[in-house]
């Protein structure tokens, strides 16, 4: 169903429009983090979602089917809904009379700083700043995914940096399949898969979320944003019964043992450490050898740590393995992914496991289902979505919430802005509490990306990616 703006709210908010002060003409609201119980190692979001987010929603022009449909809800449901206000705005406007200014996409911003702001055009309809809450605080989805993705990045570099001596273009262009996204069975829709699968790909090029190709070819100009390979499943192996086993592997062989390219085997529908030492590493070995693969065991269940680690010990003994210049270990013709129990604690301690161990980190990648798509909620990070500042009877006055009984959701007050330090290596945070307009600070970092239905501003998707490297 592809409701308006106008449906997509709170229904609470229908009414909100009687209880603004009536003189107010203007407001200015903002959108921020303010902080991570969950990550306190974190003191940044990665901003992503924005540009999707208006071409999906924004820039469909309102009608007044649009008004029957919720005046008709209004009918039974309950709250006032603004009927004549929002026919007048449909007829006068088509689109939503506000402007949003936003941080580029792709940045990493500090906690309690303004991700964008949204301030109202028309006086009659100053209302809406408010009304529009619900669908423009859902960017807390794709930032959260595309922070927690990077928390990942931000391990994986660490390893790979301590473990091998790779050049940086060489290094990143590992790193860009290291974590696989495994999440689209795991998420509540098809727009969650879409939306959080292209957050996550803002730091890596692995996917199996096929929704979300679509979604960046069509909102963010990226013809090719990721990439996956040729993979088993328990349903493709148990198929062949236990005593087809072997008979599953070597038929994986055949279809995709080619040379140079890579796939993935499952190999714990039964007894992994036999699949590892007996079939892959004895009867298939030099078949597997001979093939110019690289085949990837995926183990599937087991506490992750101790498995990752038997797994590459048990395959470094039948396939081998070189030293590199670090003196990490790093296995022959085979590689492991991990796909069961991954979130960026667990990476943690698997990695320093097999590095301890004298194990290369180049030697592992990840699969991140659950954990990295739906395992997040608005309160991973704390956004907020709030009125900084309005207009009444002709006067711009800051306004902010200071709840006593919790100072950590005190918002910011004033007309805001984010602009540079002079080196340029911090976010500012500008805010005036009795300004002049609602006009954007001369040296804003902030872009005017939204403005009365028609898109200011767009980037590719390449441009965001780059943004987010570090």
């Amino acid at each position: 169903m592809n409701h308006s703006v106008i449906t997509d709210t709170d229904s609470y908010k229908w009414g909100h429009f009687l209880q603004y002060p009536a003189n107010m003409t203007a407001t200015q609201s903002y959108f921020e983090s303010r902080g991570s119980s969950e990550y306190p190692e974190l003191q940044e979001t990665l901003w992503f979602g924005m540009q999707g987010l208006l071409l999906g929603h924004l820039t469909r022009p309102l009608t007044q089917s649009d008004v029957d449909e919720v005046a008709a809800l209004a009918a039974f449901h309950g709250p006032t809904f603004n009927e004549a206000g929002w026919r007048r705005l449909v007829d006068r406007h088509g689109y939503l009379p506000v402007t949003i200014r936003s941080l580029p996409e792709g940045m990493w911003v500090p906690m309690h700083t303004p991700l964008f702001t949204v301030t109202t055009t028309d006086p009659e309809f100053s209302w809406v700043g408010g009304y529009v809450e619900t669908v423009l605080e859902r960017l807390w989805y794709p930032t959260t995914v595309a922070t927690v993705s990077g928390l990942v990045r931000r391990i994986l570099t660490r390893y790979m940096e301590r473990t091998t001596s790779y050049s940086r273009e060489e290094r990143d262009g590992m790193l860009d399949f290291m974590l696989h996204d495994f999440g689209s069975r795991g998420v509540s829709s098809q727009e969650s898969a879409m939306i959080g699968g292209a957050a996550h790909l803002v730091n890596f090029k692995g996917t199996d979320t096929v929704v979300s190709l679509p979604y960046l070819r069509k909102y963010y100009h990226e013809s090719a944003p990721g990439f996956s390979i040729n993979a088993s499943e328990h349903s493709t192996i148990i198929t062949w019964g236990l005593t087809g086993e072997l008979d599953a592997y070597r038929n994986m062989l055949a279809q995709f043992g080619q040379p140079g390219k890579i796939f993935a085997c499952v190999s714990d529908s039964y007894n992994l450490w036999y699949a590892i030492e007996s079939l892959w590493g004895h009867v298939l070995k030099e078949d597997v050898e001979k093939s110019g693969a690289r085949l990837v065991i995926r183990p599937d269940s087991g506490d992750p740590v101790e498995v990752v680690l038997k797994s590459l010990t048990m395959l470094g003994e039948r396939f081998g393995f070189t030293t590199n210049d670090r003196g990490y270990k790093v296995l022959r013709t085979v590689r492991v992914i991990q796909g069961d129990g991954v979130e960026p604690a667990s990476i943690e301690k698997i990695l320093s496991t097999i590095t301890t161990a004298g194990w290369s980190a180049e030697n592992l990648a990840f699969g991140m289902g659950g954990a990295l798509l739906q395992k997040v909620n608005r309160d991973t990070f704390k956004f907020a979505y709030k009125p900084c500042a309005v207009q009444r009877a002709g006067k711009i006055v800051g306004v902010k919430k200071t709840p006593v009984t919790d100072t950590g959701k005190q918002s910011l007050s004033g007309v805001l802005d984010v602009i540079s330090s002079v080196d340029g290596q911090q976010f500012v945070i500008s805010a005036q509490s009795n300004a002049p307009t609602m006009d954007p600070h001369p040296n804003s970092m902030m872009r005017t990306v939204y403005h009365n239905g028609v898109m200011m501003t767009t980037d590719t998707f390449a441009a965001i990616r780059t943004r987010a490297t570090y």
